[in-house]
This record gives C-alpha cells, sequence and structure tokens, in this order.
C-alpha cells in the first residue's frame, strides 16, 4: 500500500490468513488494528497482532458493525474463511434477519455483498484486502514439486475450461479431473472436501488433477481464494497429483510448509 490508514478493522475468519494479513497490515504501516473475531472460527492467537479483538457469534451483524463505529474505524477488510456449515447453523440478530430476508440468492457473493452494504450505511467501508497481500500471491510461471507431463497439462487445461464455467455459475472454484473426465466439483463443501472426494474417485494409481480458479469478475473484498499447507496435505492423503492455481488470483499461505510437502508427495504446485 502506498498510503496506509492510520486504523483498519480486519474482520477475521478461520485459519491463518487473518494472521499474515495483521502482520503485512503493520509491516505496511497500518497503526491502529481493530478485530472482529468469530467463536469456533477465528484463531485466538490473531489477539496478540491487533490492538483490540471483539469476539462474537456468526450472525451478530450489528455487533460487529458497532465494534468499528463505536472505535472511530472507517475501512475494513475482510480475510478468512467461515466454515459453510456456520452460515447455516448462525443466530443471526434483528439486523441480520432482515439483511437475509431481503436476498433472493444467498451464497457467499450475496450474503457478504451484502453485509458490505450494512457497514456503508454506518459510515465503514469494507475494502479489498490484497493490496497488503500481494507478497502472497503467486505470479506467472510458479512451480513447486515435478514438474507437468503433456498428460497432466491436457488435464489443466481441461480443467480450468471446467473451473472458470462452474464458477461462472456460482457452483464452486475448484474441479478435479483425471484423463479428460471429470471428478469431483466444489459447491458449498468448500475445496479440502472437494480435493479428497475427487482424489478418492481417481482410484488407487491415484494421479487427480485440481484446478482452483477465481470466479468472473470476483470481488476480492471478502472471498480471496487461497490454499495453504493444509490443502497440500489433503491433496496428499487423497492421491491428487497436480493442484494448478489461477496466477496473481490465489494467496499461497505457508510457502515453506508447501514447499516441503510438494517435494515429499512428488506433488507439483503450478499456476495458470
Amino acid at each position: 500500500m502506498n498510503t496506509a490508514p492510520a486504523s483498519l478493522g480486519l474482520i477475521a475468519g478461520n485459519r491463518t490468513l487473518p494472521l499474515e494479513f495483521a502482520r503485512h497490515a503493520r509491516a505496511a504501516g497500518v497503526k491502529k488494528l481493530v478485530a472482529v473475531a468469530f467463536e469456533n472460527e477465528t484463531d485466538s492467537e490473531l489477539a496478540k497482532l491487533v490492538d483490540e479483538i471483539v469476539w462474537l457469534r456468526v450472525g451478530q451483524l450489528s455487533k460487529m458493525i458497532a465494534a468499528f463505529t463505536d472505535r472511530g474505524v472507517k475501512q475494513c477488510v475482510m480475510v478468512g474463511q467461515i466454515a459453510p456449515k456456520n452460515l447455516y447453523d448462525l443466530r443471526p440478530d434483528l439486523r441480520a434477519v432482515g439483511l437475509l430476508l431481503r436476498l433472493k440468492e444467498k451464497n457467499a457473493h450475496t450474503i457478504f455483498g451484502a453485509i458490505a452494504d450494512e457497514l456503508k450505511k454506518d459510515g465503514v467501508e469494507l475494502i479489498d484486502a490484497t493490496p497488503w497481500l500481494a507478497p502472497l500471491m503467486p505470479g506467472k510461471d510458479f512451480q513447486l514439486g515435478p514438474k507437468l507431463c503433456a498428460e497432466q497439462k491436457a488435464d489443466v487445461e481441461f480443467g480450468l475450461r471446467i473451473a472458470r464455467e462452474t464458477s461462472r455459475l456460482e457452483i464452486g472454484q475448484t474441479v478435479v479431473v483425471k484423463n479428460g473426465a471429470v471428478l469431483a466439483v466444489e459447491a458449498f463443501e468448500g475445496t479440502d472436501k472437494c480435493l479428497a472426494r475427487g482424489g478418492e474417485l481417481a482410484g488407487r494409481d491415484g494421479g487427480a488433477v485440481a484446478v482452483k480458479v477465481a470466479k468472473p469478475d470476483h470481488d476480492m473484498r471478502f472471498d480471496i481464494p487461497c490454499i495453504g499447507s493444509q490443502t497440500l496435505e489433503v491433496c496428499a492423503k487423497s492421491g491428487v497429483a497436480v493442484l494448478a492455481l489461477e496466477s496473481g488470483k490465489t494467496l499461497l499461505l505457508e510457502r515453506e510448509a508447501c514447499e516441503a510437502l510438494a517435494r515429499k508427495n512428488k506433488i507439483s504446485l503450478t499456476t495458470i
């Protein structure tokens, strides 16, 4: 970031991305970080990296917005996942109930887009976190693990066509293929379960190829595609031999751990 805001809000989901963001934001000059964290989701280690942290349940929209407005925070970012099941198990407050009733379609983009609108009504702008996270996004010709053979390259191209279509249709952003056949398509269950299912369907010999893309006109404010060491571990257990990411649009977390896992398990991690 050329000019870092003096204070910034952080809506923090699970896994390591909120921690990585906090470190990068500090390094970029953000003086005050106020985090909203979710019970049974957010890593408690985040508290050590921010100035203030407010814990709440998924669905407490009024409390989340007040966490920023009460502290004079005018801009915030949203990073980290919320487990899909928690979007259905949530106990919404009155403001969240009103938001959900207004939505004709209920998916990640419509729900989080509506949350951004609610924040804006109270003077808080939800902004894109990627300027702080750009160093974590592999670019063109990135490669870890073995080089792809001709058959794998063909499957990557095939998987890319399918993944772009499924993401356009709001189904999911990850597909698993092998020998020109679609084994699994990500839907509400998330990337890891899609990889596990696709790897299992590849048979005893393994060799599945997974492709992950960003959807057309992807709104990076609240849904940044990312993978980390847990993703590579799922690939290793499931027999997924290739994981291809869209260059410049997917975050690679815990890079050293991912490099070690790719080498150990002969997994090709590449950008397209």
